[in-house]
């Protein structure tokens, strides 16, 4: 279905017409949390808790919008709009995340989700971003937009930032963001529930991956682009 079609179509709803929603996270309670605050201003048709799951609860019911989480077992959010927008084009994607870092915020946009917002966001603001997506709007948290924004007008390398983070495990991000924030070893083996022996062993991995010799060009290399 054309863009053009599938807004045409959203202009000949009617009046009482509640946009059909997925919702994708995986965590169980906090899907029934935004089922909750949603109530009956959107029909929920679908939820999933990893890609696999998003993907078949997508394309079983065709929603207009999926609220879909980055951080997915499988792939995370960006695989899921990769493997649905091919065949399902009219299908539209609003991130909602507990994160605000720029790589996420470009990577699941630059798979073709039509915004993003955080998990700190009212209930009201919440239905409103559901219904502008499901109308072709794109949405986005104020802080967030500068992201988009810096990646179009060139300010992130946009490509760069891909291509060296998907050589890194989800642990390995999360390490790096903390130690670029500062955090001593000791202090991310307590934020992270693990052994500081653990910790060493990301870091060494993150630096040769990378290619950076200490925590200090790390922590430059995640300044750079907007990381933390």
């Amino acid at each position: 279905m054309s863009e053009n079609t599938s807004e045409n179509a959203a202009q000949d709803k009617p009046a009482d017409y509640k946009y059909r929603v997925v919702v994708v996270d995986d965590h169980s309670m906090f899907r029934t949390g935004v089922k909750a605050d949603l109530g009956d201003a959107v029909d929920i048709v679908g939820e999933g808790e990893d890609v696999a799951t998003a993907v078949a609860a997508i394309k079983e019911t065709v929603p207009d919008v999926v609220l879909l989480d980055v951080h997915l077992p499988g792939g995370g959010g960006a695989e899921v709009v990769k493997q649905i927008l091919p065949t399902l084009p009219e299908v539209r994607f609003l991130a909602l995340s507990i994160s605000d870092a720029a790589e996420d915020v470009i990577g699941v946009i630059r798979a073709g989700a039509r915004g993003y917002v955080t998990k700190t966001i009212s209930a009201k603001d919440l239905i409103d971003a559901i219904g502008r997506v499901a109308e072709g709007d794109a949405v986005f948290s104020p802080r967030l937009a500068g992201f988009v924004l810096d990646a179009f007008s060139g300010s992130i390398e946009v490509a760069s930032i891909d291509e060296d983070l998907d050589r890194l495990s989800q642990r390995e991000r999360e390490v790096l963001r903390l130690i670029a924030r500062g955090y001593q070893y000791k202090e991310i083996a307590k934020e992270l529930f693990i052994s500081i022996k653990t910790v060493e062993t990301h870091v060494s991995s993150v630096l040769r991956k990378l290619q950076l010799s200490n925590r200090y060009q790390l922590t430059r290399w995640a300044s750079d682009r907007k990381l933390v």
